[in-house]
Order: C-alpha cells, then structure tokens, then sequence
C-alpha cells in the first residue's frame, strides 16, 4: 500500500485499482471516485479477510485505513438515501448524462423531472444517479425523500431533519418541513440533491393540506448550489414541478434488457438461447421490473425461460396471477407492492380520481385489440376539450402512445391486461365489454367504399371483442356486430374470414330467434353470398333455395325480401353460366318488380341491370342494348345525369356497343362517363380509374394509335 501511495498515476484511482490483484479482490472501476477508491478497496480486502489471512502487516494495514477513514470522515456531507447502489443496474448512460448536465447549472435552484411508466425504472436511474453523484464529489449532501403519499412524506422530512440535526425537529409544534427548507436554504448547508421519489400526486404538492397549511411546493428550499429531483408517473405532474426540465425514461433496448436479465438470474447461461431470451424479453414489454420479478420467479423455481414463456401463454387469468406474485427486492419500498400487475393501480386510482373520462377510455380499450385504437371509437365525452384532456392524462401516464400524425392510440400491452384483471375484479369487465361491443356496432352501421379506410381500422377491434367470452352470445348488439363484422371481410374481399362470422350469426339466430325470422333468413343470404364469392356454388344455392321458399311461404311471392332471394339466386346460376335458369328467374322478378313496385323503383332498374348482363353474357346483344338503353333513359330521367346508377348504365351501354364493334358509339359514352365522374368524384375514386380503363380498352381494341393521357 506505501508503494501504491507513492506511485504517480495519470488518474488517482489507479493507485487503488492497481492494488486489485496484490490482495486478491475485485471491485467495479469508476472513475471519477478520487480517494473514494481507496476506501472501497479497503471495505473489499476487510470482506476477503474474514476467510484468509492477510500478508500485509496489521499495524500498516491500519494505519492506511485510518488516514483514509480521516479524510473521508472530514470531508463526507450527509448521505440519506434508503437504499444501497443497485449493483445490478444496468444502461441509461444517455439518461444519466441528460440528468448531470441538468444539475447545478445557472443562479437558482435546478429542477429536474424523471418522467415513465410505472416499473421503467425512474427510483433506480435516480438512485443510480445518487451515488454517482456522490462518487465525484463527497462535499455534496445527498437527501432522499419518498413521496408516495402524505404520511410517508411527512415521515421522511421528520427522519431527513434529525439526521441533520436540525434544532427543534424533535418539537411536536415545529413545521418540520419548513425547519428542513430553512436549514437547505442557507449557504451554510453547502452543495445538496434533494430527491423526491413517486412524487406521482400533483394534489398533494398544488392543493392545500386538510390543516390549511401551505402546498407542499411552497416547501421547496431555494438555494443556487442545490437541485431537486422528481420521479413521477405523471407528464403533468412533471411539468409542474419541473417544467421543462424533463427526462423520460423509454423502454430498455434488447441488449441491455439481455443483460438486466442476466444479472437477476441466478443461473446467468440461461440468456445464452437467445431465441427464448429475445421472446420472453418482447412477452414483457423490455420493462425492468417485469424483468426483474421473472428472473425472482424463474430462480426460485429453477425453471427455464421456456417454462416461463409457457406460463405466459395460459388464460389471462393464470398470467394475471404470474404477474401479481410477489418478490422480494432490496431496491424497493418495504412498504409498496412490487408485482407489475399491482404496481399501476395506484396509478389507475389516481386517473379514477382525477380524470373520471379518462379511467372510462382505459377501461373501454381494455375491451378491445390494444394496438391502432381510433381516437373515433372512443364513446363521446362531455365536450371536445373533456376527451382531449382525458387521452392527454393517459398519455401523461405513459399508458397509452399516440401515434404519430394519426388519430389513433396503442395502449401498452401489459397495462391493457392490468386494467383487464382489475375489471375483472371490480366484475365490471363484462359491462365494459357489452359496451366495447355495441359501439363497435354503432361504428360499422355505415359501411361503403368511400370510408374504406376509417371502417377498416374498426375490424381488428370488432374481432377482438367478438372472440371474448364474457358477453351472452344471443345478445342483440353481439349478433349486429357479428353480423357487420362479416359484411366488412365480405366487402374487403376476405372471404374466408367472412363465412366463419356469417355462420356463427346464422347459428345464433336459428337458436335464438327461429328458422324463418327474418334476421336468420338475412344471415342465411349473407354466408350465401360469400359462398358465392368463393365459388363454393352448390352450398350458395341450397342457402338461397331455402331463403326463397321460407320467404314466398312467410312473407308472399312479391315481399321485396323475396324479390331480393330471387335476384341472389338467378346470380348464382348466372355465375355458373346456367343461363337459362338464370334467364327464366331474372324474367319473372322483373315483372313483378314492374307490377308491384313500379318502372322507376330502384330495384327494378337493378333487375333491368341484371337480367340484360344475362343477355350479355350469352351474346344476345340486341336485348341486353334495348334494356340497357331503357334503365339508362329512366336514371337519367330520375335520378339525373350525374347519379353514379346514371354512370354505371352508360358505362355497361358503352360495353355493350364494344363489344358489338360499335367503337364511336362506346367511346362517347365512356368519355362522358370518365369526364362526369371526374367532375363529381375525387381523383382516386375507384370508378373514375375504372372509367379510365374501360375507355383505354376502347381505344386499344379499336387501334389507330389512339391514346389515354392519364
């Protein structure tokens, strides 16, 4: 030790990290500790001596030990923190780095807000920061208060004060907090951090005290040598506090999430099969304290993380229970629970609170699929500004994450089954669900292709909340959704995930409300169509036989709704190029349309439609025109010359006359089509690309060199 003392070292830590080998031992290299190296050297040969005799000489041993106890002894502010160095933390140097350079900067007292989810590890960055702090310079008091409510806050000042020694702490009648803020305020008191952990609360720092005294903020002490940190669950709350001065603590990366996970295990080969370690490190969302109470699990148990992974894959309930169990933690609150499905209830109480509208939007997207949730579906709130508030407190909480330059949401996976298990709890899961569901089917009632794209985002919701068991399945807003759900797959051509909702719907109804009501007979046209649409044509026509019959015999030969069974039926034969069966049924629903509902009722200009693309189909191209030029002459009368029916009878005209070679006729249909519906309709409208495209057709067939300038 007298030759390490003497030695000249381009960093003074070195003279005690050299010593590592000499005396067998091993400690972390921090630079930028000083003297504090030789203490910490000292603390780890006192550990290795108590099982091996040492061949320094006693008498040398301690006197080095106590010259470095004396100068540590003078210089040494106080330390208050509850807890020791977390040797088993791991990254957020870039927080760190953010954190220190916040510190101690201008004329007044710095404040600084680490912001995250509950569990992102905000107490261990602050705690870590601590120390490091601490490490580089030991002139600087380091003072730790928990805020996790009033009464341990009250505790901790009272603790803080007599480890200062400040006079008349001891006196009930003395405002502890106001002798604390004195003694931190006065230049005496020298360099101080001043840490307020899960200060999550923001009534219990901005509101008066059941006393009337003053809020607690008012009890900051100021003083341009000191700064104050906060951790907080809360964006707001941060902001208050802090202001601008904010870190937020995102989720960890996959190497050092691997490596947080490798220092909890107590079998550290387990991370060497990287593919289970990568999935169960995405299964728990790369959040540390779900990664710390794993590993407690995992080497209490001495399972694999295979076995693990399995339990993570049992019913939500076995999960929830999984992660509810406790563990024990010596870098966490005697006193709060530690299990990540318990952790955000405080939170979730604190919105319940605070935000009413809020806790009601995190309960209904617990109903549904927790990615891309539209801002739309939400159910409506009081005003606009209520459910801006409302998702900003969500947000504020980090339980939620607002797309970027969308309106939707995706709300954190872990989160969503908390709130799930605690409305389980509370048996409020299945209200909410039954609520999920009938807004769903609110939101579907208006399907078309010009809001393709706002329906779409409904589907994986919609499908969500059909698969939940919780609700009565004959329910009236399950079989309405269930019912839109597969209209949607049908309209967007996904066919196959169409039949399995139409049949469930078909099943239902014939259980619930009989064989020939007519919301079982408009099931039963539905999963025929999409029948259709996969060619499966032989069960498509048995549906739409029994239909029609059961409706000729309920409703009468001339319903509309029989009418409608006879058109779906006539296309199915169509579509199979039976022809004459097609024919024969399309004739006869047309003159009883005629008849009973009249030559200009939409759905005779819809059976003119399809009995002339019969004619078409066969070549009979003098009838398909005649009956073409008719539907054409009455939707213009009636509907006027801008109605896209209007449109669709002269483009199929026009198609009529292609095919037929009469290359003028078409194409001055085909360009009035294309020209009014590029007046009426958006650019990108399908049938304006559509008219394009027939008109190109034209002119491709007919040659010449003709061409579409798009």
């Amino acid at each position: 030790m007298s030759w390490a003392a003497n030695r000249e070292t381009k960093r003074k830590e070195d003279k005690a990290y050299s010593l590592q080998g000499i005396f067998n031992v091993y400690m972390p290299i921090l630079y930028g500790e000083g003297n504090n190296a030789f203490s910490r050297l000292i603390e780890e040969i006192e550990k290795t001596s108590k099982h091996q005799s040492l061949a320094l000489p006693p008498a040398l041993f301690s006197k080095h030990k106590d010259e470095l106890n004396h100068q540590e002894v003078m210089h040494h502010a106080p330390l208050i923190v509850p807890f020791e160095r977390n040797p088993r933390f791991t990254g957020r140097e870039s927080d760190l780095m953010k954190l220190e350079e916040s510190l101690f900067i201008g004329d007044q007292t710095t404040k600084v807000a680490i912001m995250g989810l509950g569990g992102i590890g905000k107490t261990q960055l602050a705690l870590e920061l601590a120390y490091r702090l601490r490490i580089k310079d030991k002139n600087c008091s380091i003072i730790w208060i928990p805020a996790i409510n009033r009464e341990s806050l009250e505790q901790a000042y009272l603790d803080v004060a007599k480890q200062l020694k400040i006079t008349g702490c001891r006196e009930d009648k003395e405002d502890v907090k106001r002798l604390v803020q004195d003694h931190l305020g006065k230049e005496s008191a020298g360099k101080w951090l001043l840490v307020f952990d899960n200060a999550d609360d923001i009534d219990m720092w901005i509101g008066k005290s059941e006393q009337g005294s003053s809020r607690l903020i008012e009890y900051l002490p100021k003083n341009k040598r000191g700064s104050i940190i906060f951790t907080t669950r809360d964006r707001k709350t941060a902001v208050k506090l802090a202001h601008q001065n904010i870190v937020e603590v995102g989720e960890m990366n996959e190497t050092v999430a691997t490596e947080l996970l490798q220092k909890c295990l107590f079998n550290k080969d387990l991370v060497n099969n990287r593919l289970d370690t990568t999935t169960l490190l995405n299964e728990l969302t790369y959040l540390p304290l779900a990664i710390v109470q794993a590993a407690a699990y995992i080497s209490e148990n001495g399972l694999a993380l295979a076995d693990y992974l399995s339990l993570l894959a049992e019913q939500e309930e076995d999960v929830v229970d999984l992660l509810s169990e406790e563990f024990e933690d010596d870098w966490r609150y005697r006193n709060v629970k530690n299990p990540v499905a318990v952790t955000w209830l405080i939170s979730f109480d604190q919105i319940r609170h605070r935000d009413p509208l809020a806790a009601e939007y995190l309960s209904f997207m617990a109903c549904v699929n927790p990615k891309n949730v539209p801002q739309s579906l939400l159910p409506p709130g009081q005003s606009r500004k209520k459910e801006i508030d409302a998702i900003g407190t969500l947000n504020a909480y980090s339980f939620i994450a607002k797309r970027p330059g969308e309106l939707a949401i995706d709300v954190h996976r872990l989160v969503h089954l908390a709130t799930r298990n605690w409305l389980r709890k509370e048996k409020l899961l299945a209200r909410w669900t039954s609520g999920a569901i009938a807004r769903l089917a609110e939101m579907l009632a208006d399907i078309g292709n010009e809001n393709k794209v706002i329906w779409r985002t409904y589907l994986p919701h919609a499908r969500y909340a059909l698969e939940l068991d919780l609700v009565d399945e004959y329910g009236e807003d399950r079989i309405n959704l269930g019912w839109r759900y597969g209209i949607c797959l049908d309209y967007d051509g996904r066919y196959n995930e169409a039949d399995i909702s139409f049949e469930q719907v078909m099943k239902t109804c014939r259980r619930v409300l009989g064989k020939e009501h007519p919301s079982t007979l408009t099931s039963m046209a539905n999963l025929a169509s999409t029948y259709s649409h996969q060619g499966r044509w032989k069960e498509a026509e048995e549906l739409e036989v029994q239909v029609m019959e059961t409706r000729k015999r309920v409703l009468g030969a001339e319903h509309p709704d029989t009418l409608t069974s006879m058109a779906n039926l006539a296309s199915t034969y169509r579509d199979q190029g039976r022809w004459k069966e097609a024919e024969e049924l399309q004739a006869k629903e047309l003159e009883i349309c005629s008849r009973v509902l009249g030559a200009e009722h939409p759905d005779t200009l819809t059976s003119i439609a399809n009995l002339a693309l019969t004619y078409k189909n066969q070549g009979r191209w003098k009838e398909a025109e005649e009956l073409q030029a008719k539907e054409l002459k009455i939707c213009s009368r009636v509907l006027g010359a801008e109605h896209p029916s209007t449109l669709t009878s002269m483009a199929n005209l026009a198609s009529t006359y292609s095919h037929q070679g009469r290359w003028k006729e078409a194409e001055e249909l085909e360009v009035q089509v294309m020209e009014t519906r590029n007046r009426v309709f958006k650019a990108e409208h399908p049938s304006i690309l559509s008219s394009m495209a027939n008109l190109a057709s034209t002119y491709r067939i007919k040659g010449g060199g003709r061409r579409l300038k798009s």
